[in-house]
């Protein structure tokens, strides 16, 4: 062979080579990546080829399959009840991907996690048809109704969180205005139409207001701020008088702040009584004392300024770590800086109801096999104990005595013991242009003396036709509670 031609062979048989190693490489090294791109159609095909297991309330699924004629994507997901559940299951739509439980449990749902192979394998065997798992939840049906429906009767924007202190059990989450999921599952052009009308609204129905959305929290945080001076000692008597006065100047400004009800009821008045009608200057003269990072730590150890994942991400609620003296003082009673998921201020409640215990909510109870085998079993798991049970038994008996002879009135159910707390929160560059926005937390206790349920309602009015002289917790968001919590006790 002339040496043209050993050239020629020898470089033919390197591209051979580097073919080889290219296919070997795409086939083992990029199979992943490659069968999880979302641009492969063949995966999406693959992903809708069968019905997906169910997510459970209640022992009762709340999703369902449905064929589609005339696609590639043999199935769709159904919702059941899908605006009152939304904030739970989240969306799994053939066009807009997948979002909440359907989104964190797809490989459960689906039937492609890691932890269902035996059974993926033995079914490919045996020729059965891929199957997915159960995602079965915390919820309670009778209290997620309860919250949904008191939302939806105020025809508010608004959120309920309620948990079970005890453990952590997410026993209701609705958001409203809500969204029904199955109206945009499919990928027909009706169904992108639907979700870009979704999606454009300014009342935001996708967005899930218990979780992903953070507001002033108001007066409702003025337990918390009796519970860091309680621990750090600056309250060492609930029923001795603070000696602050009302209207209340904030330190180093000319700025006077009042109360809502009249100076007699609040003037220099103990915690035990500032709570009983919320008054302001006792809570403003209290965060100042205490100054911003004993309030930041006691905040924290409730779970402020961290994501929590129940195991839905939910952002962080804020205490700021830059504040001046006045802007201290200012968050004592829930404005200023601060702000709040409706969850977080759930746990904050929930925490004082469980004697200074805040346990890490959570909504999942069990992921099961497609056998009905369990997967995984959900628990309880301490976040930390925020105070001692000494000065969460003092809250408890300030929050008490403001449902039985305070502001939180509305919340009283016969024959139980009721704590709770109203809010309402400026907001705005200027607050006295919006509409405040109204808070109620409270929890509510079992013949055993312990409390089974403890719950946060957040109301947005600003789309309500109501007076600004009716928007407060203790009318909107109170009777909303006391449903849910009598849901939960009558189980």
């Amino acid at each position: 062979m002339n040496r043209p031609l050993r050239h020629i062979a020898v470089f033919c048989g390197l591209l051979t080579l580097a073919l080889l190693l290219r296919a070997n490489w795409v086939q083992f090294a990029k199979n992943d990546d490659l069968a999880n791109d979302k641009k492969n159609r063949r995966v999406q095909i693959e992903a809708f080829s069968h019905p997906r297991g169910d997510i459970i309330v209640g022992g009762k699924s709340i999703t369902g399959a449905k064929e589609t004629p005339g696609s590639d994507f043999k199935f769709k997901r159904v919702f059941k009840e899908g605006p009152m559940y939304a904030p739970v299951t989240g969306y799994f739509s053939q066009a807009q991907g997948a979002t909440f439980l359907e989104g964190v449990h797809n490989g459960i749902l689906s039937g492609n996690d890691d932890r269902l192979f035996i059974k993926r394998t033995l079914d490919m065997l045996t020729g059965k048809k891929q199957q997915g798992g159960d995602v079965v939840t915390t919820i309670d049906p009778k209290a997620q109704k309860a919250a949904y429906q008191g939302l939806v009767d105020l025809n508010a924007k608004g959120a309920v969180v309620a948990l079970d202190p005890r453990s952590g059990k997410v026993l209701a989450m609705a958001s409203t205005p809500s969204y029904d999921p199955s109206v945009f599952s499919g990928i027909s052009l009706a169904e992108g139409k639907k979700f870009k009308e979704l999606s454009a609204r300014k009342d935001k129905p996708l967005s899930n207001r218990a979780l992903r959305e953070i507001y002033p929290p108001g007066s409702t945080f003025k337990i918390l701020t009796a519970a860091a001076a309680l621990e750090h000692g600056v309250v060492t008597d609930i029923d001795k008088p603070t000696g602050a006065p009302t209207p209340y100047k904030l330190p180093l400004s000319s700025t006077r702040i009042g109360n809502d009800v009249p100076d007699s009821n609040c003037d220099k008045v103990s915690v035990k009584t500032g709570m009983q009608w919320s008054c302001n200057n006792v809570f403003l003269d209290l965060a100042d004392k205490l100054g911003k990072d004993k309030l930041r730590e006691t905040a924290e150890k409730f779970g402020f300024n961290e994501e929590q994942f129940i195991p839905v991400r939910a952002v962080a609620s804020s205490y700021p770590e830059k504040l001046d003296k006045p802007q201290t003082a200012l968050t004592g009673m829930g404005q200023g800086s601060l702000t709040s998921t409706p969850l977080q201020m759930a746990m904050v409640t929930a925490g004082l109801a469980n004697d200074g215990k805040v346990m890490k909510p959570y909504l999942v109870e069990e992921l099961r096999g497609p056998d009905l085998s369990t997967i995984e079993k959900g628990s309880p798991d301490p976040l930390n104990q925020a105070v001692s049970e000494k000065t969460a038994k003092s809250v408890q008996e300030m929050m008490e005595n403001t449902v039985e002879n305070g502001t939180a009135n509305k919340a009283r159910i016969d024959g139980v013991t009721v704590g709770g707390k109203t809010g309402t929160a400026q907001h705005g560059a200027d607050v006295n242009d919006e509409r405040p926005y109204a808070w109620f937390v409270s929890y509510a206790k079992n013949s055993e003396g312990e409390s089974p349920v403890a719950v946060a309602v957040f109301v947005d009015p600003s789309d309500m036709d109501i007076a600004r002289s009716e928007i407060a917790g203790g009318k909107l968001g109170a009777p909303i509670a006391k449903a849910v919590m009598e849901a939960v006790l009558e189980r």
